[in-house]
């Protein structure tokens, strides 16, 4: 599709999917659905987060992940750290795509890491202090819209967050964060629009929705209006934040690539292929999916067959 608009789509479901599933995935299932997703076409992946092995068992075989997927030469592989300490122990361990993140929400922040949001703001300076020249980071603005103990989020404490942080470095990729799944598009739309206006120095934006009103897709829609071309997306609509009761999936990857597809936007991902892989995703013990192509797909091929 020469000359196509792109768009890229950040998988999320080994990550922010894998950890609200309550009975452990081995490491080589893992590993396993990485790969099928790899095959699919997906060449960004947030694989796994390097994080307290008592908070989240399901991601303490981190270290085996990034080995995993350093194989795989194709792969743009990021982990999630929420801590300068954790990020040190990603790099240790050879990550060399950082994912950091804090919340907007005081409650939310120390409820995550115990930390209110401007000492989590010295503690990503010190990430950005210590990242190897071969290495990049993104930075995830968690509860960007709304939280599940406050409620709405008002546009002007996220830009007066984000000044602390393009400060410590605009060289980085922003991600505004639908963390409750509560967001409506014209949240999405003004807010990407203040900050793209108010923070022009800041290399990219990027967009994490969950689904939980079923407005992924068009919150995806909105930010898209107004030029954000990076998404954050999970196989079979997996996710759900473990601090944010309630929330449901991130809005499902194929019904993005649905979406995209038919708007003529190049994806580079076959959708396919995609939709067997969110049919095994969806076969793990314990997994909550979501989305609405996988069901559409799978019900006109049952009809093709009878």
């Amino acid at each position: 599709m020469s000359g196509a608009a792109q768009v890229e789509i950040v998988e999320v479901g080994p990550r922010d999917g894998f950890q609200s599933i309550g009975p452990l995935i081995p490491t080589p299932t893992k590993i396993a659905l990485i790969e099928q997703l790899h095959a699919a076409g997906i060449r960004r992946m947030e694989t796994t987060s390097f994080v307290s092995a008592s908070a989240l068992p399901q991601l303490a075989d981190a270290p085996a992940i990034v080995a995993a997927v350093a194989r795989m030469p194709t792969l743009d592989s990021q982990v999630l750290v929420p801590t300068a300490r954790h990020a040190e122990r990603a790099l240790a361990a050879g990550a060399r795509h950082l994912s950091a993140v804090l919340s907007v929400s005081e409650r939310h922040n120390m409820g995550n890491v115990r930390r209110t949001p401007m000492e989590s703001v010295a503690d990503y300076t010190q990430m950005v202090a210590m990242m190897p020249a071969d290495a990049s980071m993104r930075l995830n603005l968690a509860t960007s819209f709304d939280c599940p103990h406050v409620g709405r989020i008002d546009r002007d404490a996220v830009l007066a967050l984000l000044e602390p942080l393009v400060a410590a470095s605009a060289d980085v990729e922003i991600a505004l964060c639908d963390t409750t799944g509560h967001a409506d598009p014209a949240q999405v739309r003004g807010l990407f629009a203040a900050a793209a206006d108010r923070f022009p120095q800041v290399r990219a934006w990027a967009f994490h929705g969950h689904d939980t009103y079923g407005l992924g897709a068009a919150n995806v829609l909105a930010a898209w209006d107004v030029g954000i071309r990076i998404f954050d997306a999970a196989v079979a609509g997996l996710g759900g934040c473990p601090f944010a009761p309630g929330a449901t999936g991130n809005v499902a990857t194929e019904d993005l690539i649905w979406m995209f597809d038919h708007m003529g936007v190049e994806t580079g991902i076959d959708l396919q292929k995609l939709v067997d892989a969110a049919r095994a995703v969806a076969e793990l013990p314990g997994a909550q999916v979501g989305g609405r192509v996988r069901q559409a797909l799978g019900a006109r091929a049952c009809l093709a067959a009878s």
